[in-house]
C-alpha cells in the first residue's frame, strides 16, 4: 500500500481514537470517591492526636501544625508532576510562614507548660505522629484531595490559614481510607463514534488519493468505473 494511503488511513483511525474519554490532568478518579467534608471545631478529635488542658489557641495551633503535616506528606507521596506538589507545598509554607511559626511557637510552649523539661522532646515525638498519621498506602485519594488542598491554600490571604484548615481538614483526614474508582458505563449518547471513510480499492485515483466520493479530497480519474 502506498504511503499517501496508509497516511489517510492513519489520519482516519488518529480522527476515531481523539474522541475516547480520559480523565482530566490533575483527576486522579473517573468519578470522585465520596470523601466526607465540613468545617470542624479545633478542638474535634478528628484534628489529631489530642493535647490535654490545651487552650483554645493551642487546640487551633495543632490544627495547623497537623494540616501542615497533611500538606508536607502531600508532597512527599504525591509526585505527580502535573500535581506539581512539591512546588506547591514551597509556595504554601512561604505564603503562610507567618501563621505556621506562631503555631509551632505556641505548641513548643504548651509542652514546656504541662510537661517541663522534658516539653521539647516530647513536641517532637507529637510532631513525629502527627506526620505518621498522614502516612497511607491508599494514596490516590489522598493525593487528589491534599494536591487541591495545597493550590486553593495558596490563594487564602496571610492570616487566614485557620479557618481554611478548619473548612478541609476532616475531607483531608477521610481521603487516608481506601478508595476506589466505579465502572466506566458507556453511553452512546456521551461519546459519538465517528464513521469512517470507504477506503475500499474503488475509492482510490491514481494518484493515490482518496476521491471526494468517499470522503476524500481527490478527485475521480476520467474514464474510471465505479465498481459494482
Amino acid at each position: 500500500m502506498m504511503p499517501r494511503r496508509i497516511s489517510a488511513m492513519l489520519a482516519a483511525a488518529v480522527a476515531f481514537a481523539g474522541l475516547a474519554p480520559a480523565p482530566a490532568a490533575a483527576q486522579l478518579f473517573f468519578y470522585n470517591p465520596d470523601f466526607k467534608g465540613g468545617p470542624v471545631e479545633a478542638s474535634d478529635p478528628i484534628v489529631g492526636e489530642p493535647l490535654p488542658g490545651a487552650t483554645l489557641a493551642e487546640q487551633r495551633a495543632a490544627l495547623l501544625w497537623n494540616f501542615r503535616a497533611a500538606m508536607n506528606v502531600s508532597a512527599l507521596q504525591c509526585q505527580s508532576s502535573y500535581m506539581r506538589a512539591t512546588q506547591n507545598y514551597n509556595g504554601f509554607i512561604a505564603h503562610h510562614a507567618t501563621e505556621l511559626a506562631a503555631a509551632y511557637a505556641a505548641l513548643g510552649k504548651y509542652f514546656l507548660r504541662v510537661s517541663g523539661p522534658k516539653g521539647a522532646n516530647l513536641f517532637d515525638q507529637y510532631s513525629t505522629r502527627t506526620y505518621n498519621s498522614f502516612s497511607t498506602m491508599n494514596i490516590q485519594g489522598f493525593c487528589q484531595i491534599s494536591t487541591n488542598a495545597l493550590k486553593s491554600g495558596l490563594r487564602v490571604p496571610k492570616g487566614e490559614l485557620a479557618p481554611f484548615a478548619l473548612a478541609h481538614i476532616r475531607e483531608v483526614r477521610s481521603s487516608l481510607a481506601p478508595a476506589f474508582d466505579k465502572p466506566l458505563a458507556y453511553n452512546p449518547y456521551a461519546v459519538q463514534v465517528p464513521q469512517l471513510p470507504n477506503l475500499g480499492e474503488d475509492c482510490w485515483n491514481k494518484a493515490n488519493e482518496l476521491t471526494a466520493r468517499c470522503g476524500g479530497a481527490g478527485g475521480e480519474d476520467s474514464g474510471k468505473k465505479r465498481r459494482g
